[in-house]
C-alpha cells in the first residue's frame, strides 16, 4: 500500500518508521527545512531523537509529490492544524481516503475532527485512528493496539486489515464519535490525574479520579451520539489508563507541573509551564472546548470543569481539588 503521512511530529515519524516495514510510505514536513534536516540525518532530532528513520521512508515538503499515486492519507498533526491540512488536500484534489490521528476538539468551534473533515472534504471517504499509544514506543516497534473508526463499516475492516501488522494490531468500528470524544476527553482527564498525584493525594484518589473521569467521558460521548460500549474499549478506558498513568503523557506532565506551580507563591504560569514542556498538550486547548459543550447540553462534568478552573489560575490547584473531595454524595450509576 502507498500511504502519504502528513505531519512530521512525534506521532508522523512515528507511523512513518513503523509502516516502513510493510508499505511504501512518504512523509511530509510543512516546514521545507525541517525535511532537508529529516533527509540528511535520517532522525527527527526535535520528537524523536533516538530513531532510525528508513531509508525507504521518503521525505518531502511537496505535497502533491507525498501525495503521488498514494492510497491512504493519514494526518499526524495536531486537532489545531487539521482544518488547514484538509483545505491543503482539497487544493492538491486527491481522492485518497483520509485518516487523522489528531484527539480532541477544534478551538472556539468546538468541533471534533469529522466535523471539521465534512467541511472541508464533504465527499472524502475518512476515519479516525485511535487508542492507547505514545508515538515513542510505536517507533520502538513495542506492540501498541489501536482501534480505527469511520461511518463506512467496510473502508474502517480493510485499513484496520491494512495497517494491522507485527507489533500494531488495528480493531476496526463504526463509532467515529465515540472513538473521537474518548480521544479528546482522556486528556482532560489525565491533567486532572497529574494534578492529582502532584498534590500528593494518593493512588486511591488516582483511582477515583480516572473511573469517575470516565463517567464523565461516557456522559459526554454518549449524548454527542456515540456508544457506550467504545468507552470501554481501547479508545476509551485503555487510552484513559495510559495516559493517566503513564510518565510519557504530555498532558500529565501539565498536571504535575500545574500541582507544583500551586505550591509556590511565585508559580509559573500556565503560557510558562507550556513553553517548559515544549510540545502541544491537546488536553489544555479541549478542556474549555468540552465543559462548554457540557453545560449547553446540561451534562454533569465536575471534573472537567475543575481543570479549566486550575488552567485559569494554576495557583488554585489545592483549593479547587478540595472542592471535589467536598461535592455532596450520590448515587453511583
Amino acid at each position: 500500500m502507498n500511504i502519504a503521512v502528513l505531519g512530521a511530529g512525534a506521532w508522523g515519524t512515528a507511523m512513518a518508521v513503523h509502516l516502513a516495514a510493510r508499505h511504501a510510505v512518504s512523509l511530509w514536513a510543512r516546514d521545507p527545512g525541517q525535511a532537508a534536516a529529516l533527509n540528511a540525518q535520517r532522525v527527527n532530532q526535535r520528537y524523536l531523537a533516538d530513531i532510525v528513520i528508513p531509508a525507504s521512508v521518503k521525505v518531502t515538503a511537496d505535497l502533491p509529490l507525498a501525495l503521488n499515486n498514494v492510497s491512504l492519507v493519514l494526518a499526524a498533526m495536531t486537532t489545531a492544524g487539521l482544518r488547514a491540512t484538509l483545505q491543503q488536500l482539497n487544493a492538491a484534489h486527491s481522492n485518497a481516503p483520509v485518516v487523522w490521528l489528531c484527539k480532541g476538539f477544534e478551538r472556539e468551534q468546538a468541533l471534533l475532527p469529522h466535523q471539521i473533515c465534512a467541511a472541508e472534504l464533504p465527499q472524502a471517504t475518512c476515519g479516525v485512528l485511535s487508542g492507547p499509544s505514545f508515538a515513542e514506543e510505536v517507533a520502538r516497534g513495542q506492540p501498541t493496539a489501536l482501534t480505527l473508526a469511520s461511518a463506512d463499516a467496510v473502508f474502517a475492516a480493510a485499513t484496520a486489515r491494512e495497517l494491522h501488522g507485527g507489533s500494531l494490531r488495528v480493531y476496526s468500528s463504526s463509532d467515529v464519535v465515540g472513538v473521537e470524544v474518548a480521544g479528546a476527553v482522556k486528556n482532560v482527564m489525565a491533567i486532572a490525574t497529574g494534578i492529582c498525584d502532584g498534590l500528593g493525594l494518593g493512588l486511591n484518589a488516582r483511582a477515583a479520579l480516572m473511573t469517575r473521569g470516565l463517567a464523565e467521558i461516557t456522559r459526554l460521548g454518549v449524548a454527542l451520539g456515540g456508544r457506550a460500549e467504545t468507552f470501554m474499549g481501547l479508545a476509551g478506558v485503555g487510552d484513559l489508563i495510559l495516559t493517566c498513568t503513564g510518565n510519557l503523557s504530555r498532558n500529565r506532565r501539565v498536571g504535575l507541573m500545574l500541582a507544583e506551580s500551586a505550591k509556590d507563591a511565585a508559580g509559573k504560569t500556565l503560557d510558562a509551564i507550556l513553553a517548559e514542556l515544549g510540545h502541544v498538550a491537546e488536553g489544555v486547548y479541549s478542556a474549555r472546548e468540552v465543559a462548554l459543550i457540557a453545560r449547553q447540553r446540561g451534562i454533569d462534568m465536575p471534573i472537567t470543569e475543575a481543570v479549566c478552573r486550575v488552567l485559569d489560575a494554576p495557583g488554585s490547584a489545592a483549593a479547587v481539588a478540595r472542592e471535589l473531595l467536598a461535592r455532596d454524595a450520590k448515587a453511583e450509576l
